[in-house]
């Protein structure tokens, strides 16, 4: 493999154990740094492209990083996951989420399906919307599941916040109706991962022996809920590369 890169980025690209943080400018090549890693993992290092994970935010950043690690690693490059963090905690739900009780073909909700449901919520728990507005409850309810707070747990850090119990009570209902529906909110699709892998340690331990080597774009982006994801997944062999902007 021949590529034209300074001594830092070299030193990165070769680096093969243990854990890597890549902190560059905006268009200084810090992905191109890590797609030529993954490529060195490959070629020099004999690691099997089926132990190989790729994450970033945006379906758009992760065709391009998968085109530019197809073109670079070509034969094998299909066993490696490179996709945003909803779509591999999707993947991981469809075969696994049974486990915690939900029914496999469940339903992923987006926003007109949220909004609608908490429509319904506020009827039956009689909250005149003048008062609150559905969004602002679904806002409050998205920065909860963000950090990885479920109703008990939201209830338990504001319970003694007056102005939080329609939030409170809304969350639990809006929970409720979900799960009686088979349905996960796009902010539950990590969090659900993150609570899979909390109450099944064989389901862990499985993605963590198939994902010895794990990269990570636009980390400096991270939400709680996705770096617990990552530290779960990592933690075993502690071959996590990040890379973010300075």
């Amino acid at each position: 493999m021949s590529v034209s890169m300074n001594d830092k980025q070299y030193e990165a690209m070769t680096h093969v154990d243990g854990p890597l943080l890549i902190i560059a400018g905006a268009g200084s090549g810090k992905t191109r740094v890590l797609t030529h890693r993954i490529a060195y993992l490959i070629d020099h290092e004999d690691v099997n492209p089926y132990n190989i994970m790729a994450i970033t935010f945006t379906n758009k950043a992760a065709g391009e990083m998968r085109e530019r690690i197809d073109n670079i690693v070509g034969l094998g490059s299909e066993s490696i996951w490179v996709m945003t963090f909803h779509s591999t905690c999707v993947r991981i739900l469809r075969r696994h989420i049974q486990e915690i009780g939900y029914d496999n073909n469940f339903t992923i909700y987006d926003t007109d399906d949220s909004k609608s449901l908490m429509k319904s919520v506020f009827k039956k728990l009689q909250i005149d919307p003048k008062q609150v507005k559905e969004a602002t409850v679904l806002r409050e309810i998205s920065k909860a599941k963000d950090e990885l707070l479920g109703p008990n747990e939201y209830k338990e850090q504001n319970q003694a916040d007056f102005g939080k119990k329609k939030f409170i009570d809304c969350y639990y209902e809006y929970q409720e109706q979900l799960r009686k529906n088979n349905a996960l909110d796009f902010d539950d699709i990590i969090r659900m991962t993150v609570y899979l892998f909390k109450a099944c340690p064989e389901v862990l331990e499985n993605y963590q022996n198939r994902f010895k080597y794990i990269m990570v774009d636009e980390y400096q982006d991270t939400n709680t809920a996705q770096f617990e994801l990552i530290r779960l997944l990592a933690s075993k062999y502690r071959n996590l590369c990040v890379v973010g902007d300075d």
